[in-house]
C-alpha cells in the first residue's frame, strides 16, 4: 500500500470510511476489509459506530501496530475536559490504548481553537494518539491551527471529488506540510455513473469510481471511501497500477462545479 509522508506521519494513501457502517455489517466489512490488505481505518466518535469498527479491527487477526486508526472528536467536545472525555471513550468503543491520528471534526467557533489546540496538543503528549490533525478547516483556519499548536498537524480531511475545486485549502495545507485527506471521495456514489469519468476509465479497463479515487491520489491526496459492499473493497483499493495522463486529469478537473458540495450541515465554516 502506497503511502504519505507529513510531519512525522506515514499515512496509508487509501483507508476505509466507517460512516453509516451500523451493526454486523460494520464489523464484517472492517474486517474484510483488513483481510483484503487495508491498513487505513478513518472513524469518528459521532458515527456512533466506534463498538463495531472495534469488533472488525479485531476479529481480523491483522496486528495494532499494522493498522492506521483515524478518530474524531465532534465538534461539541471541543473543550478541554469534554475532548478528553471523548478520546477517552473513542478509545473504549474501538478497545485500543491509542489512535495513530486524531482529527477535530469540525471547528466550533463558539470554543477558542487555542483551547482546543492545548487539549489535543495534551492527547498527544499524554499517549492517546501518536498524531494529530483536523477537519473541515478552511484556509484561514488551517492558518491559525498551525499558529496555535505546540505539536504538528498532519492532515486536514475535507470533503474533495472532482465536482468540487479545493486547490485553494491543498495550498495553504502544502505551504505546512500537511496532507490532505478527501472525505467522500466518490462523491456518495455520483461519481459512479458519471459519462466523463466511465469514459476515462474505458481508456484503462478501470470504473468511474477508481479514475475519482485515481484523481485525487494523483493530487497528492490520501482517500478514505466508504462502502457496504464486500466486493467494492478491492475495486477501491485496486488503484495503484494505473495512471491517470494530464489530459485526463484536466478532462476531470473541468467536472468541478462552485455547487458541487454533496455535505451540507449546519455548523459548516464559511468555505473557501
Amino acid at each position: 500500500m502506497q503511502t504519505i509522508e507529513a510531519n512525522g506521519a506515514k499515512i496509508p494513501a487509501v483507508g476505509l470510511g466507517t460512516w453509516q457502517l451500523n451493526g454486523s455489517v460494520g464489523s464484517r466489512i472492517v474486517e474484510q476489509a483488513l483481510r483484503l490488505g487495508y491498513r487505513h481505518l478513518d472513524c469518528a466518535l459521532i458515527y456512533g459506530n466506534e463498538k463495531e469498527v472495534g469488533e472488525g479491527l479485531h476479529a481480523s487477526g491483522v496486528k495494532r501496530e499494522d493498522i492506521f486508526i483515524t478518530t474524531k472528536v465532534p465538534h461539541t467536545e471541543l473543550a478541554p475536559p469534554a475532548l478528553e472525555r471523548a478520546v477517552k471513550q473513542s478509545l473504549a468503543n474501538l478497545r485500543v490504548s491509542d489512535v495513530n491520528l486524531l482529527l477535530i471534526h469540525w471547528p466550533n467557533p463558539q470554543i477558542p481553537l487555542a483551547e482546543t489546540m492545548g487539549a489535543m496538543c495534551k492527547m498527544k503528549r499524554e499517549g492517546y494518539t501518536r498524531h494529530i490533525g483536523i477537519s473541515n478547516f478552511t484556509v484561514q483556519l488551517v492558518d491559525e491551527a498551525v499558529k496555535l499548536s505546540s505539536e504538528p498537524i498532519v492532515t486536514n480531511q475535507i470533503e474533495w471529488h472532482p465536482y468540487l475545486d479545493e486547490e485553494k485549502v491543498q495550498a495553504a495545507c502544502r505551504k505546512h506540510g500537511i496532507a490532505v485527506t478527501a472525505y467522500c471521495p466518490i462523491a456518495r456514489g455520483r461519481a459512479v455513473g458519471d459519462e466523463v469519468l466511465t469514459r476515462v476509465g474505458k481508456r484503462y479497463g478501470k470504473s468511474a469510481g477508481q479514475v475519482s479515487l485515481r484523481w485525487l491520489v494523483q493530487k497528492g491526496a490520501i482517500v478514505i471511501p466508504r462502502t457496504s459492499k464486500v466486493e467494492r473493497l478491492t475495486e477501491n483499493m485496486s488503484i495503484f497500477d494505473f495512471e491517470l495522463s494530464a489530459a485526463d486529469m484536466a478532462e476531470v478537473d473541468a467536472l468541478a462545479k462552485p455547487a458541487g458540495r454533496v455535505v451540507s450541515v449546519g455548523w459548516a465554516p464559511k468555505w473557501d
